[in-house]
């Protein structure tokens, strides 16, 4: 059984396993390491990672919708529904798929996205994978939490634990490095990741024997997109007042723009400037826009102050001083940010090291804390402790239990996982609500409200009794059973098929058009090659157009409409070089039978010198009439002929050898040794 670890990120999903000789990364079917966190749906099929990428109208950034991130919505490519179950904050994606409107909640669209990293995993291992360790930020509410189980059970995986992402990147950084911790004590590093849509921080206590993870800090809204986001809204103004075009009113156009930005940032991390150029914008016009290093970070002041607020609460919950931190590990695509590298080493009062890639420690961290829980490997000894994010509490209709003023049971900072015995004296069922007891420890907006259990009845005439925990919440009306996701992969197989098909549809479009000028030039006449360079065009601009989304079916029909046209050209094409090479092969068959023949009997020798004859005089007829044909006809004779008529030959001379018991012609340029009836002239 394979051992295997997934991050899915806000914009990228990353697989590893581990293997005999170590943790390796694995790649998709471009042979990437990375794939985009994409969905996109058309009419006729699903498309996830790189293919949904590359279509009109994707949408990622799902764990932001399993928050219910409103902000979010605008920017989606399809109808969204906000909805509040159990008092808390959802939505529900409507899209047009296989000729109906269907709605989706997150925990859909996350099963659809491990499915596919389940597949990823699949193809590169050829073997199957169910166990796998998942990433989670360390913000996610238990809810949150219990619909990556969800999803991960609809896409056929067993998770053994969900794993906050920087424990995961803590764990790839410190098990094979050999200067953390020692007899001097533990070693401490501060991770503080700035993702696409979040940032995270945490320090970390390394030492010989594992690693703890000793406080989070978070900042939920946060992400290499907001400074995108900031150059976004800059070109957009000035597009507005230079071109007079509004692209937040064109979700195409702000797609196009926000792409551009993104590349514009990157840019910016090694140059004083960038240059945004776009063609086709919107309303038929090409845009162009400059932007200085030092304008971009002033845009972005606001962004950067609040870099170092997660941080702050980081080294706060930590309770060590700056100066016992060994280092500070940069990671996420905000890293790219050179502001955001300074205000780090203003605050940490060092330089923080960029030399981890977020997604890919993630996913290896995952594997390897798979590997140690998964009884088929064997992974050295090496405690891994996280630490919980959010305290929590429990209370009963008496009051909360508890002996601290805040009412919490598990505190924020103390190992995770945890385990309490607590004992209560009841005689009656009883239920007992679970809840996080600070709404500032959680993300804006999210519900405090853990779940309710119901404990009892209890056995009568007993001391003590054992009780169940049974999560008395109503499963969501979206729960695993009811999702329509198919985990089988029959839904991509397809679309794989169908891209393949349009792909290759494509390319003989490009090619014919190339040979149609160059090397199919002298075998077809002029009005063949307008009728073929006519249908290439109209299967060209269809491609683009109506047929951009179109059934596998439909793409073999038009490729096997053009190959009606094209084939015969083609033959007379390929065939003349080969007809050169079956006429000389003829001709040698020829000479070395009649030369063989020599040493039969005198009218054995007759009957083959007179097929021979008979062959080259049919031979010599065809070559004459070719030659005085075009070549944009059907040729006078073709090389199968040809290769035909020396096979009879062939076969005429070993039929005369058996039976005289002479030795057959010693080379091999003869056909095979069954049975042929010839024709005979």
């Amino acid at each position: 059984m394979s051992v295997v670890g997934f991050d899915v990120g806000n914009d990228t999903l990353v697989a590893a396993a581990a293997r005999q000789r170590g943790i390796d990364v694995l790649l998709n079917a471009e042979s990437n390491r990375e794939s985009p966190a994409a969905i996109a749906f058309s009419h006729n099929a699903r498309l996830l990672g790189p293919h949904a990428a590359s279509s009109h109208a994707p949408f990622s950034s799902v764990k932001r919708l399993l928050r219910g991130a409103t902000a979010d919505l605008s920017r989606l490519p399809f109808p969204v529904e906000v909805v509040s179950p159990d008092g808390g904050r959802g939505v529900l994606v409507h899209v047009d798929h296989i000729g109906r409107r269907i709605a989706l909640s997150p925990t859909q669209l996350l099963a659809m996205l491990l499915g596919y990293l389940r597949q990823l995993a699949e193809a590169d291992l050829e073997a199957p994978v169910a166990e796998c360790v998942i990433s989670v930020p360390c913000y996610f509410t238990q809810a949150q939490r219990q619909a990556y189980l969800d999803a991960a059970a609809v896409a056929g995986l067993r998770p053994l634990r969900l794993m906050h992402d920087l424990a995961a990147t803590a764990l790839g950084y410190g098990l094979y490095r050999s200067d953390l911790g020692g007899p001097g004590g533990p070693t401490y590093v501060a991770f503080v990741d700035v993702g696409h849509c979040d940032t995270q921080v945490a320090v970390v206590a390394f030492d010989v024997s594992g690693m703890k993870v000793l406080s989070h800090g978070f900042d939920a809204d946060l992400g290499g997109r907001d400074f995108d986001e900031v150059l976004f809204e800059h070109f957009a103004e000035e597009f507005r007042d230079r071109y007079k075009i509004d692209v937040t009113g064109n979700v195409k156009a702000s797609m196009r723009l926000r792409a551009a930005c993104e590349k514009a940032k990157k840019v910016l991390s090694a140059n004083a400037e960038a240059v945004v150029n776009i063609e086709c914008l919107m309303e038929e016009k090409d845009v162009r826009g400059m932007i200085r290093r030092e304008e971009f970070e002033k845009l972005c002041a606001g962004l950067l102050e609040r870099v170092v607020e997660p941080c702050k609460k980081a080294m706060e919950g930590s309770r060590i001083g700056f100066d016992k931190l060994h280092s500070v590990e940069l990671v996420g695509s905000g890293s790219r940010v050179p502001a955001i590298a300074r205000i780090l080493a203003g605050f940490f009062r060092r330089e923080p090291s960029r030399t981890l890639n977020a997604s890919e420690c993630v996913a290896r961290g995952c594997a390897l804390q798979c590997a140690m829980l998964s009884p088929t490997f064997r992974v050295r000894e090496y405690e891994v402790q996280d630490a919980i994010s959010a305290s929590i509490g429990f209370c009963t209709s008496e009051g909360p239990i508890s002996t601290l003023p805040s009412n919490a049971l598990f505190q924020r900072g103390h190992p995770l996982p945890s385990v309490k015995v607590v004992t209560l004296h009841k005689n009656n069922k009883f239920k007992l609500d679970a809840f996080y007891v600070d709404e500032n420890e959680l993300p804006p907006g999210a519900s405090t409200k853990i779940g309710t259990f119901q404990i009892g009845p209890f056995q009568a005439h007993t001391e003590k009794s054992k009780v169940k925990l049974i999560d008395d919440d109503q499963s969501d009306a979206h729960s695993a059973d009811s999702m329509e996701v198919d985990s089988n992969g029959e839904m991509d197989k397809l679309m794989e098929r169908t891209k393949d098909r349009k792909n290759a549809l494509e390319s003989y479009v490009y090619d014919t058009r190339n040979k149609l000028s160059e090397r199919y030039r002298s075998f077809a006449t002029d009005s063949e090659r307008e009728e073929i360079s006519l249908s290439l065009q109209q299967t060209e601009d269809w491609l683009y157009e109506e047929g951009d989304d179109e059934t596998e079916a439909v793409y073999n029909s038009k490729l096997e409409e053009l190959k009606r046209l094209v084939d015969p050209i083609e033959n007379r094409c390929k065939d003349e070089e080969v007809r050169a090479q079956a006429t000389r092969d003829l001709l040698k068959c020829i000479v070395d039978h009649k030369m063989a023949a020599k040493s039969l009997p005198t009218p054995e020798q007759e009957a083959v010198d007179s097929e021979c004859t008979k062959a080259e005089q049919w031979l010599r007829e065809r070559s004459q009439l070719q030659e005085s044909l075009p070549k944009n006809v059907d040729p006078a004779f073709w090389s199968h002929e040809i290769k035909k008529k020396e096979h009879e030959l062939d076969m005429f001379y070993r039929n005369i050898v058996r039976h005289k018991g002479s030795p057959a012609r010693a080379d091999s340029s003869g056909g095979s040794d069954h049975m042929h009836t010839t024709d005979r002239d």
